[in-house]
């Protein structure tokens, strides 16, 4: 990026210079979008694939313990960064090698301070006490994990900055189809929730060779105060948003694991990462774009608007379809196929969460909004009205519904989501209504499809696949019908330079 210095550059050039960056920013925006749903719609069919196989080799026992590992993994994952990494690519300026080194000697630090507190907990015998040995062996697993996952942090960031996302999905690509790969092998043999172990080692190791072929960086240990403290005073309070997601999210359902039967928390396990799946193919990869995106366009707030409304339109198009699919196919599926059967009492909180998810897709992108433009307070006071809502009511929920509770707490609290809309409003003019009631008619209408037709998708399977491709085909004809001009007015301007 090229800025004008000298003192009689004129006004023209300026104007051109920032039209030229805006087009720069759009073109690679577009096509990192595309590089990122172009790579996870790959990934997310091998994950498919290979859920299809697990949900039928593993128990809900094997899921419970995962699961519960998981949880620990992921409270910990907030000490490893302390937001310096976000604070590196939301940067206005170029970051230094200096602020490059520290924030890399910084994780490094960080990282073995996370296997020393896993040894603690370890020493202690809940993890055992909860999930046996196996356990044990996953959870060590996660946290050598760590160390490794710092050699890529600086590569991701460097590419992030250059906006050249086509090269950081490869790196994910390799790590999740040695997962995959090696865990789905491993169940088949018969080896359980010890197969985890395995396949996590593995997919951190290739992660690092990958990552080091496509983006090399001279490693170097620093630990410069002026570095540190520039980075800091926006890495903590973004650290502390992430902080208080976690306290939501990875310490509650920790608490969960522990309080509730292995089996209850293995159903919950298995409907929520189920649901997860649309999240991960179309929001997760806009958001991975949008950040360091919307930082660079943090300074022309009408390309931010248009920028926003886009990301908003796309996302909703892609996920309300998968998200009403699921819904509604979720109850034939167990039912005619018989190693699904087990997950019939999931069927409730997976629905739940499901469309929980729904709203997710709006919200999501208007937090990301306010951090990258420097609103972290805003940020911060989301999080800490859900960390409480979650806290408060998901309790009150399960002593009413049982483990169901938990999926009836989150679908009641993500009609909360509006407030991020009223926030982003304060700064930026968005229409959030204009760009997503098409989508919400077309999935209505697959919807009352699905459920009228319930009888017959329930009888076998080619009833069934029947059911899915016609409720699929009704969202695009829908589509046509109410909101064909402004589907072509959204990818015209995607193409247009």
């Amino acid at each position: 990026m090229i800025y004008p210095t000298s003192e009689d550059t004129t006004p023209d050039l300026e104007e051109a210079l920032g039209q030229e960056e805006l087009r720069e920013i759009k073109q690679k925006s577009v096509i990192g979008a595309a590089s990122y749903i172009g790579r996870t719609a790959i990934l997310q069919v091998v994950g498919l694939a290979a859920s299809l196989f697990l949900s039928a080799f593993f128990s809900p026992e094997d899921f419970g313990i995962y699961g519960f590992v998981v949880q620990i993994i992921g409270l910990l994952i907030f000490f490893s960064d302390i937001g310096l990494a976000a604070a590196l690519v939301q940067k206005k300026t170029q970051p230094t090698d200096k602020e490059y080194q520290t924030a890399f000697t910084v994780q490094q630090l960080l990282s073995w301070l996370i296997v020393g507190v896993v040894g603690i907990i370890l020493a202690t015998g809940v993890v055992q006490q909860k999930t046996g040995q196996v356990g044990v062996w996953v959870l060590l697993s996660l946290a050598f994990s760590f160390p490794l996952a710092t050699l890529k942090t600086i590569p991701s960031i460097i590419l992030e900055r250059k906006l050249n996302f086509s090269k950081l999905v490869l790196p994910q690509i390799f790590e999740q189809l040695t997962f995959y790969s090696i865990l789905v092998f491993l169940a088949w043999k018969g080896m359980g929730a010890l197969a985890y172990a395995y396949a996590i080692l593995a997919r951190s190791f290739i992660g690092v060779v990958v990552m080091m072929i496509i983006q090399p960086w001279k490693f170097g240990l620093a630990l410069n105060k002026q570095a540190l403290k520039v980075l800091i005073s926006f890495g903590v309070k973004f650290q502390l948003a992430d902080f208080l997601a976690r306290v939501k999210d990875q310490l509650f359902f920790l608490a969960l694991g522990w309080f509730l039967p292995l089996r209850e928390f293995g159903y919950i396990q298995w409907a929520k990462t189920w649901s997860q799946y649309p999240y991960n193919l179309t929001v997760q990869n806009v958001l991975a774009v949008t950040f360091p995106t919307f930082s660079r366009l943090q300074g022309n707030k009408e390309a931010l608007k248009k920028a926003i409304e886009k990301s908003i339109f796309f996302i909703t198009l892609a996920i309300f379809p998968i998200l009403i699919g699921m819904s509604v196919f979720i109850k034939p599926l167990v039912t005619v196929i018989p190693s699904y059967a087990k997950w019939q009492p999931a069927m409730l909180s997976f629905v739940l969460f499901t469309l929980s998810i729904g709203w997710a897709a709006i919200s999501s992108p208007l937090v990301n909004t306010l951090t990258a433009i420097g609103e972290i307070n805003s940020t911060l006071k989301l999080m800490a009205i859900w960390t409480v809502l979650t806290w408060v009511l998901t309790p009150l929920m399960i002593k009413i519904w049982g483990f169901n509770g938990v999926a009836i707490a989150a679908f009641i609290i993500a009609f909360t989501s509006f407030l991020p809309i009223l926030y982003v409003k304060k700064h930026i003019s968005i229409k959030v209504w204009e760009n997503v009631w098409r989508q919400l008619v077309a999935a209505g209408v697959m919807a009352g499809a699905g459920v009228i037709g319930m009888s017959f998708w329930n009888q076998n399977l080619m009833w069934l696949m029947i059911g899915m491709l016609g409720a699929s085909a009704l969202y695009p004809l829908t589509l046509l019908v109410v909101g064909w001009r402004k589907i072509w007015v959204e990818i015209a301007g995607l193409k247009s330079k």
